[in-house]
Order: C-alpha cells, then structure tokens, then sequence
C-alpha cells in the first residue's frame, strides 16, 4: 500500500496559511495596540484576587461556583449539537432521551437558582 502524499497538500496549505494569518493578526495587533497598561487594566478580574501571593489568604468562592455551573450549561450544549445533527437517526428514543437529559439540567438550574447560587450581593 503505498501513500500518495500529494492528497495531503491541501491540508497542509491550510495549515501553513493558518500559521501566517495568526501571527500577522498577533503581530499586527502587537504593532497597532497602545503598549502601555495601566494598573486598572493589571487588576486581577477574573478570580478576584491577585494571582501571585500568599497562599493561605482567604477568597470569595463565587468565581469558582459560576465556573462550575458554566462548565455544566457548556457541557450541555456540547451534547446538543450532534443530537441534533443525527437526530434524523437516531428516532424517538435518543429524542426522548435527550428531552431527559435536558430534563434534569433543567430542574439542576431551577435548584441553583433558587438557592442564590446566580446572585452576587
């Protein structure tokens, strides 16, 4: 059995055009952009807290729960998107079956919600 390489140009065209595309969007970006922060700008945003420290510091556990129920919901709608592609095929059962799954995130969110979990005051 012998490979014909020639099959594989395209995808190496794509590739290659993948990298350049990035790096000049990077570069230019690099180029064009103000370069100088400011430090509301280096202010910790995302987990509240300064990210190099103490250790031992306490800190709010609300990043982290939206985190998780964010992973959760995307988790969800990764599973949404190939039901929906064979669901021509997979007929009553894998619709049912997905009306469950939805079913409990559902009822999952519903009990988030009404335990505070989505306020942040």
């Amino acid at each position: 059995m012998q490979l014909d390489l020639a099959q594989y140009f395209p995808i190496l065209v794509f590739a290659v055009l993948a990298m350049v595309l990035g790096l000049a969007f990077v570069g230019g970006s690099f180029l064009a952009a103000k370069q100088k922060p400011y430090p509301d700008k280096l202010d910790a945003y995302e987990c509240g807290f300064e990210a190099f420290g103490d250790a031992r510091r306490r800190f709010d556990v609300r990043y982290y729960l939206v985190a998780i129920l964010f992973i959760i919901f995307d988790v969800e709608v990764a599973f949404l998107f190939p039901w929906a592609v064979s669901l021509g095929h997979i007929g009553l059962l894998g619709f049912w079956s997905m009306m469950g799954f939805l079913a409990v995130l559902t009822i999952g969110f519903i009990y988030e919600w009404n335990m505070g979990a989505l306020n942040w005051e």
